[in-house]
C-alpha cells in the first residue's frame, strides 16, 4: 500500500516547504510526494533537491492551474490512493498518514479532513449539492443575503459541513484535502481541464461520487491557511468565496458557472445568469441607497461594484462557448 501526495506550486515555496516538513516530522515510508510546479520562476526545484530528494518533481513550463497540474501528477502516482493537497497546509498528528490507512479499509472512493483555520477553528470541510447548486448563488451581493434570509425561514438545511468529529457523508471536499482511490479515478476519470482553478474538485467529486461514497473523516485535523496559495497569482487579499469584484473573483464567477453547464446543464446554467444579470441593477440601487439613509452599513463600495459588473461582462462574452460545452481552457489571467 502506498499513498501518492500531489502538491502544486505557484509561487508558494515556502508553503510548500512548510508543508513537505509536517509531513516527513512524522514516518513516511509509504507515502510518495509529487510535487507541480506552475511555471514559477523560483528556487522550488532547487530547493527539493537539496532538502527533499526524494519528492519527485515536474514542471508544467507555463502557469496550467489546479486541474491540469494534479492529472499530471495522477498520470505518474504509483500510489493506491492520490491525495490532492494543497501547499498552504500543515499536516497535523500525522492526520495524513492516519486517514489513508482508514480510508482504505473504508467503502469511501474519496475522502476529506476536518480543515482547520490558522488558530485552531474549524473551516469547511465539505458540502451537500443543494438543488441546482442554489448554494453557489450566496456570494451575490444583497441577493445572496435574501437568499439565505428566506432558506432560514424555510428551515433548509445547511448545506456546508462547518464541523465534524465523526465520519460522514457529503457531496464534494475541499480541494485544498482531497483523497481518491486510484479505483474510482481510473473509472470516473481525470479532472476536467477546462477549469484553470475553483469548482473543478467539485465537478470531479459529481464524477467520483458515481462510484461510492464521499466522506468527511472528522477526527482528523489538517490546517488549511485559506487564501494564501492563491494571493499572488489573483494579487488578492481576500479570503473565502464572497469576492467576486477582482481577477480573483472573476475566476471564481467563470469556474462556477463552468461546473454548472457540465454537472447540472443548460438549465441551471441559464437561470444561475438571470440571478447574476439581477444582481447588476439590485447591487446598483442597494448600494445607493446604504450610502444615503444608512451610512453605507452594507460594507459594499461604488469600486466592487463596477468590478462585479466587469466581471459581469465577462462572463457573458464567455456564455457562448460554455452552452456549447466545447474543450476550452477558462483562465482569467
Amino acid at each position: 500500500m502506498k499513498l501518492s501526495v500531489i502538491i502544486v506550486n505557484y509561487k508558494t515555496a515556502g508553503l510548500v516547504v512548510d508543508c513537505l516538513h509536517s509531513i516527513f516530522q512524522y514516518d513516511a515510508s509509504q507515502i510518495e510526494i509529487i510535487v507541480v510546479d506552475n511555471f514559477s520562476l523560483d528556487e522550488i526545484e532547487n530547493i527539493l533537491k537539496a532538502d527533499f530528494p526524494n519528492v519527485k518533481f515536474i514542471q508544467m513550463g507555463y502557469n496550467a492551474g489546479f486541474a491540469r497540474a494534479n492529472n499530471a501528477g495522477i498520470k505518474i502516482a504509483e500510489g493506491d490512493a492520490i491525495l490532492l493537497l494543497n501547499s498552504d497546509t500543515i499536516n497535523l498528528d500525522n492526520a495524513i498518514a492516519n486517514c489513508y490507512v482508514e480510508f482504505m479499509k473504508s467503502d469511501f472512493a474519496a475522502c476529506g479532513v476536518q480543515l482547520l483555520n490558522e488558530d485552531r477553528t474549524p473551516q469547511i470541510s465539505g458540502n451537500n449539492l443543494m438543488k441546482g447548486g442554489l448554494n453557489f448563488l450566496l456570494p451575490l451581493p444583497y441577493l445572496g443575503n435574501m437568499l439565505k434570509y428566506l432558506a432560514g425561514l424555510m428551515k433548509v438545511k445547511r448545506p456546508s459541513i462547518a464541523e465534524t468529529s465523526n465520519t460522514i457523508e457529503v457531496d464534494w471536499v475541499n480541494g485544498a484535502f482531497l483523497m481518491v482511490k486510484k479505483s474510482a479515478i481510473e473509472k470516473a476519470g481525470l479532472m476536467d481541464e477546462d477549469f484553470f482553478l475553483y469548482s473543478e474538485e467539485t465537478e470531479w467529486c459529481s464524477r467520483i461520487k458515481k462510484q461510492g461514497k464521499i466522506g468527511i473523516f472528522g477526527k482528523y485535523n489538517v490546517v488549511h491557511l485559506q487564501g494564501e496559495s492563491s494571493k499572488s497569482a489573483f494579487e488578492s487579499t481576500g479570503k473565502g468565496y464572497f469576492n467576486l469584484f477582482d481577477k480573483k473573483g472573476l475566476q471564481m464567477m467563470v469556474s462556477s458557472f463552468l461546473r454548472t453547464r457540465k454537472e447540472l446543464g443548460i438549465g441551471w446554467y441559464f437561470f444561475h445568469l438571470f440571478f447574476y444579470l439581477l444582481t447588476i441593477p439590485v447591487f446598483g440601487v442597494g448600494l445607493f441607497f446604504s450610502k444615503i439613509f444608512f451610512t453605507n452599513k452594507s460594507g459594499y463600495n461604488y469600486a466592487q461594484f463596477k468590478g462585479f459588473v466587469s466581471n459581469v461582462g465577462t462572463l457573458l462574452t464567455l456564455s457562448i462557448k460554455m452552452i456549447k460545452n466545447k474543450p476550452y481552457f477558462y483562465k482569467m489571467l
